[in-house]
């Protein structure tokens, strides 16, 4: 596979603080990449490091084989950029603003602009600083789609989308991707990742703890399952099986936490009983990092 993006032992330190270390991570050209983390993990200063908006206190980076910093000017050709702290001229209208943007990359194409704004439902005709969160966040990400990049490097791009129209950025990742070209996209919200990352990084404390795909990430995920019989159950039947842990009983009613595969018990389960309806609720990104956390220490 050809590498869109390869870091080698990337380290930032700001003064006493170790914001990343040693970060070796290779993306592949036609994938979307989620990069995931709570706030504060180092995720920004990953990216910032990559894009030579400041330097790293030791190891290197390129994109698309060129080195990040000594061909900076020359990788902006090639890439879209979503920052997490999204600014733009105020007194500028959203058409504006692209205009300035479609200049410094040499033109672009307008009829390709007119989809990504339909698509997105944006005003462009509105000033910049007249417009709510999520339409300023609409212009970013057409000026960063808009001339077909090769590299789309976001951090938390879907800040103040409303769910329609994640959906259909959500889209517009994928179809990225499908074009054989690269989505980083960085961000603390497990959900918007597992629809449409092919592999995900996992950073804590500017430390990468593991790279995986994304069906492997959510096996590792703590589930809540409610399980609901038709006669009173004893909970004790379900403490041994593997991955079960905090089984609560209300007479019909079996409430447990797992986190292995749910064909496994749900084999056990209906073997043993006549089970009238099940639900499961999937752990939100922070249960996930304690689970995977506890597998890295054990």
């Amino acid at each position: 596979m050809t590498i869109a993006i390869h870091t080698e032992g990337l380290t930032k330190h700001y003064g006493d603080v170790e914001a990343l270390m040693n970060l070796d991570l290779d993306i592949h050209s036609g994938e979307v990449f989620g990069f995931l983390g709570p706030n504060g993990a180092g995720k920004t200063t990953t990216i910032r490091t990559i894009l030579d908006e400041i330097r790293p206190t030791a190891g290197k980076a390129s994109i698309l084989g060129m080195d990040t910093h000594l061909q900076s000017v020359e990788i902006r050709d090639h890439i879209g950029y979503v920052p997490g702290d999204l600014a733009m001229y105020p007194n500028l209208t959203g058409k504006d603003t692209l205009t300035y943007f479609a200049n410094l990359r040499g033109g672009v194409d307008w009829d390709y602009v007119e989809q990504l704004r339909e698509r997105l439902g944006a005003d462009l005709d509105k000033r910049v600083g007249d417009l709510s969160s999520g339409n300023r966040q609409k212009v970013g990400l057409i000026q960063a789609f808009m001339n077909k990049p090769e590299v789309l490097i976001m951090d938390e791009p879907s800040a103040g989308l409303d769910p329609l129209v994640q959906r259909e950025f959500q889209k517009m990742m994928r179809e990225v991707a499908a074009d054989g070209r690269t989505v980083f996209l960085s961000s603390h919200t497990l959900s918007e990742v597992q629809r449409v990352a092919d592999r995900v990084g996992i950073i804590r404390q500017g430390r990468l703890i593991a790279v995986e795909g994304v069906a492997d990430l959510r096996s590792k995920a703590i589930r809540t399952v409610n399980l609901y019989f038709d006669g009173p159950v004893d909970g004790n039947v379900f403490k041994p099986l593997p991955g079960v842990r905090d089984v609560k009983v209300d007479n019909h009613h079996v409430m447990l936490s797992f986190d292995g595969q749910m064909e496994t018990l749900l084999k056990v389960v209906t073997e043993r009983f006549h089970v009238l309806d099940i639900t499961t609720q999937e752990a939100d990104l922070e249960e996930i990092f304690l689970t995977y956390y506890e597998e890295v220490s054990a």
